[in-house]
């Protein structure tokens, strides 16, 4: 086993280990997130029970997801009667990179370099693993919240001419 940290992505590995899962965090909160896009032109905030109803997620964690994500500056929150949470900013504004960012706690864009590896063997697995991490976060970096409500659309589209 390497002694060396690996601070490479999100998925948070072994280095030997590519398990590209998303945690149930992450998937929480994209869909949460996915919801307030959805009514993000209109600018009324979203109550917690609305969102946990519409997406299947527990209120209570919900509310911890929520919280992370105002302190991460991706969602805003409103008091009083009419209360409740809104994207920051606009959808094509925000990428799932910076989404997974706050909600893991890493700094996904940096990946060490092992200075001095302990064999040329060793340096050869690094350089590929630099490449495969730097390529998933190029990926998680294009892709923005406003074109995953693209896709969800189109396939809803799909779907209904499916049924017809």
């Amino acid at each position: 086993m390497k002694d060396k940290k690996f601070h490479t992505s999100f998925f948070n590995l072994h280095p030997l280990t590519l398990l590209v899962e998303l945690s149930c965090k992450s998937e929480y909160a994209i869909l949460a997130l996915l919801e307030m896009a959805s009514y993000y032109q209109n600018g009324e905030p979203l109550q917690i029970r609305q969102i946990a109803a519409q997406q299947n997620i527990p209120d209570r964690y919900l509310e911890q997801l929520l919280a992370t994500l105002r302190r991460g500056g991706i969602v805003k929150s409103q008091r009083g009667s009419k209360g409740g949470y809104l994207l920051a900013r606009e959808p094509r504004k925000i990428t799932i990179l910076e989404i997974l960012e706050c909600l893991e706690g890493l700094d996904v864009r940096i990946c060490e370099e092992n200075i001095n590896p302990r064999t040329v063997d060793s340096s050869v697995v690094d350089d590929i693993w630099q490449e495969a991490c730097q390529a998933a976060n190029l990926v998680l970096q294009n892709y923005t919240l406003q074109d995953l409500c693209e896709k969800r659309d189109s396939r809803r589209q799909l779907d209904i001419m499916y049924y017809i």
